[in-house]
């Protein structure tokens, strides 16, 4: 009777002592979890997870604890059902996750799990397993939802706001994104339905120029203090170190070594020039030197800050069957039907002291022969100063007074052209024809006071329309040409996307860079590097 009842106060005392969810204090006084791993076939039995249990892992773990609503609410959609295993054990989905997180740098990204070593012994196959299977559990959830967070969501909205882009950001649920990946663990590597598509092209790339770092090919080619520019048919050292660089970037199938600029340079010379925004001619100057010599590792930099960009675009961006977008740094519009370019066209944007809002909003209407109503803030500091010296200012360029506010009449002087496309937009902003054909011809093109100039704005008016019965071309072109305004209101509203992407792989696979014309890439590097894995 004695030894029974030493028996029951022993095994409360051993109650009493630990944790109704696996954990105990140590002498530490940090609380740890007691059970090991149970063998496979039992396992899921063990698992038990609730609220209060959350709540106590996250004191273990206080490095995770930002994630933890985000964990009480992935629990909760699941009805509080294990995720990470079956009876036979951890599901095999746990150990590509894993994968995918010790390889982040991969995705673009420089931060690392706070417990990555605690997750790394679960899958270890050669130490015992120490931690509880509700630990490991949670462990692991809260590993996804990093995860999650990192590669498919990207920074705070609140920040990229801050930023200056106002796109609205996608939808991420993390509970159906989890059984998408649980239904199809392969598209954890890649999946459209996912991720904007570019943000796939961009990750083969930057796999690429990690592996041109780690080649340490990449040398400072010297240029000839004597030589201004190189022309074709020029010999010169400096031409071998062009030509070795073109062979790296892959504008030249191979390096030859040959000093003399030939034909088969000119080729690579000309593909660099257009992957980079520059006039295609054979003049080689210092600028073009001064971007070959761009360290590789900036280069790496634009890609991550442009993988990032592309992680706060819905997917289905680019799934219409017709949109329009802009990408302010390289000057460049594309019209996409049916996932082809049925036009591309060289624009110019707001200036550096009027910067072009990045945004999405839908055309639903053109308008032809165009009036422009003057902004008051142009009005202000530039119509009337030309008014006080020139009291016919406004006849000679065919401006009028209307309702207290100055505009221009349909016409050659007209800054809008023959036709500009309306869409919602707080800031005024809409696209337009110019008459100053010449300005596209520039490589720097941000000369505007916000709005879209298009240099083949009427090609565009006649793709949009090239469906519309009730828009021929012979109207179209009238209405073009018309001394009043004439408005077209689509049946099908046209997304357009005014974006911001200082590198950008093309239909071809190539990888085009572009000046940071608004000096947005430093900010956003900060943001994105910011150790943040504790």
């Amino acid at each position: 009777m004695k030894n029974l009842i030493l028996f029951i106060i022993l095994l409360l005392f051993s109650f009493l002592n630990s944790s109704a969810f696996g954990l105990r204090n140590t002498t530490s006084n940090k609380p740890s979890l007691n059970l090991p791993l149970p063998k496979k076939k039992n396992t899921i039995s063990y698992i038990k997870v609730d609220s209060l249990v959350i709540t106590r892992f996250f004191k273990v773990y206080p490095n995770l604890k930002k994630h933890k609503l985000d964990v009480l609410a992935l629990y909760k959609k699941r009805n509080y059902h294990s995720v990470w295993f079956d009876k036979e054990g951890i599901i095999e989905f746990a150990h590509l996750l894993q994968a995918k997180v010790d390889q982040l740098e991969q995705e673009g990204l420089k931060s690392s799990f706070a417990y990555k070593d605690k997750v790394a012994l679960i899958f270890n196959k050669q130490v015992t397993p120490t931690l509880t299977p509700t630990e490991t559990e949670l462990l692991l959830s809260t590993m996804f939802i990093f995860y999650a967070k990192k590669v498919y969501k990207g920074i705070d909205p609140e920040k990229i706001r801050e930023i200056g882009w106002f796109i609205p950001p996608k939808n991420l649920s993390y509970a159906t994104l989890l059984q998408s990946l649980l239904t199809d663990p392969q598209s954890l590597e890649k999946d459209d339905n996912l991720l904007f598509g570019q943000y796939y092209k961009l990750r083969d790339v930057l796999k690429k120029y990690q592996q041109m770092e780690q080649n340490g090919d990449w040398n400072v080619i010297v240029k000839d203090s004597s030589i201004r520019e190189y022309k074709l048919g020029d010999t010169s050292k400096t031409i071998a170190q062009i030509r070795q660089r073109l062979a790296i970037t892959g504008d030249l199938k191979q390096d030859s070594k040959s000093n003399r600029y030939d034909e088969e340079l000119l080729a690579g010379i000309l593909n660099f020039k257009k992957r980079n925004g520059y006039k295609s001619d054979p003049i080689i100057t210092s600028s073009h030197i001064q971007r070959l010599n761009i360290p590789i590792e900036n280069y790496i930099k634009t890609i991550m800050v442009n993988m990032e960009r592309c992680r706060w675009i819905a997917p289905e961006l680019n799934k219409a069957p017709e949109y329009i977008i802009v990408n302010i740094p390289s000057f460049k519009l594309f019209f996409k039907r049916d996932g082809k370019t049925e036009l591309e066209s060289n624009v110019f944007v707001g200036s550096t002291m009027n910067e072009t809002v990045i945004f999405s909003s839908m055309i639903s209407h053109l308008v032809f022969s165009p009036y422009w109503n003057i902004p008051t803030s142009i009005v202000q500091s530039e119509i009337k100063t030309a008014m006080d010296g020139d009291k016919n200012y406004l006849i000679d360029n065919d401006m009028e007074w209307n309702k207290g506010r100055v505009r221009q009449k349909p016409g050659p002087k007209n800054p809008l052209g023959k036709v500009k496309f309306i869409f919602p937009s707080s800031n005024d902003i809409y696209l337009h024809d110019s008459p100053s054909t010449t300005l596209f011809e520039s490589e720097y093109r941000a000369y505007s006071h916000g709005c879209i100039n298009i240099n083949k704005a009427q090609e565009l008016a006649y793709l949009i329309l090239n469906s519309n019965p009730d828009w021929p071309v012979e109207r179209i072109k009238k209405a073009m040409d018309g001394d009043k305004e004439t408005t077209c209101y689509l049946k099908n509203k046209i997304p357009v996307h005014l974006g911001y992407f200082t590198t950008w792989v093309n239909d071809s696979g190539e990888i085009n860079f572009f000046n940071d014309i608004y000096l947005r890439d430093d900010r956003l590097a900060e943001l994105l590097f910011d150790n943040d894995s504790k």
